[in-house]
């Protein structure tokens, strides 16, 4: 069964069930603003007490890291998915629950969205906006049911959002699409969106 099959298979196993599993998707630096790093590290704390796996990109730097440790501390579950090509730059990290390498990017989007009962978008550069736009296309699509949230740090998404609204202004996106992906000042605000499409 290809990766694509079986994420569609579990979706509609999930339709209507209570989240156990949150991908987040950040960057794989600290940003500038120390805001970044310590809602990353506040993301995986909260996930950790709430009981949520944690499914994310597999580094142990940046956001990434940070992330990841503040889980792993709190004694939560934490999944991570890295292409071969990085483990070198991003370095996996050594401690978590599980470490899945991959052959390629889009192995790595696809593998996560599979583990994961939503997702939570943080700060970051391309790669996390590569990510965050490919499931919210599929969620667009109907491929999948599975909720976006993004937490606004310190308003690092206000562009972001402005070019959503100007995309529906200018008729590229439908109103009520513009709406998938869920903004939200903090994580627990971002968390508490995370519930099924309809």
């Amino acid at each position: 069964m290809s990766l694509g099959r079986a994420f569609v298979s579990k979706q509609d196993r999930l339709a209507g069930t209570q989240l156990s599993s949150v991908c987040v998707f950040c960057g794989s630096a600290p940003g500038r603003d120390p805001r970044f790093i310590e809602t990353a590290r506040d993301t995986g704390a909260l996930l950790a007490r709430r009981g949520l796996t944690l499914v994310y990109g597999g580094g142990h730097i940046g956001m990434m890291g940070a992330l990841a440790d503040a889980a792993l501390a709190a004694g939560g579950r934490v999944i991570g998915v890295i292409p071969r090509q990085l483990m070198r730059p991003e370095g996996a990290h050594p401690s978590l629950s599980e470490l899945i390498v991959v052959d390629s990017m889009h192995q790595r989007k696809q593998l996560m969205a599979d583990r994961a009962d939503g997702f939570l978008v943080l700060p970051g550069g391309y790669g996390t906006l590569d990510e965050t736009f490919e499931m919210l296309t599929w969620l667009q699509l109907g491929l999948q049911r599975k909720p976006l949230a993004l937490v606004n740090v310190g308003g690092y998404f206000d562009p972001l959002l402005h070019w959503i609204q100007h995309a529906v202004d200018s008729g590229f996106v439908a109103a009520d699409q513009a709406r998938l992906l869920r903004p939200a000042a903090t994580p627990e605000a971002a968390l508490s969106q995370l519930e099924p499409v309809a």
